[in-house]
């Protein structure tokens, strides 16, 4: 169960850093020139997204998630918001198991 708590915390916040990439940063480098925002955020996201990868891993084999859900969290990843989705799917998993 603290693997997929974990999991979750990775999972918000790098859902806002992905957040930030796209929507502050991007737009800092295209727009107004200033590179510097991409690189920074890009690589705090990288970082935070590896840390994603891996705690999704952990989840898979410790909660254990199946893989078609580990597919789907993963995909949630790559699109902007997608990660509050997993975070109320998370929610929801975390709950199945409490109550059962």
């Amino acid at each position: 169960m603290t693997s997929l708590n974990n999991f979750r915390m990775i999972n918000t916040i790098e859902g806002y850093s992905f957040i930030i990439l796209v929507f502050i940063a991007m737009p800092l480098k295209y727009y107004f020139g200033y590179p510097m925002a991409t690189k920074i955020a890009g690589m705090i996201h990288g970082a935070l997204f590896t840390w994603f990868v891996y705690q999704l891993l952990k989840s898979k084999n410790e909660v254990p998630l199946t893989t078609k859900e580990s597919c789907f969290y993963f995909l949630l990843s790559l699109i902007p918001f997608g990660s509050f989705y997993t975070e109320k799917l998370c929610k929801a998993k975390i709950k199945l198991i409490t109550l059962s």
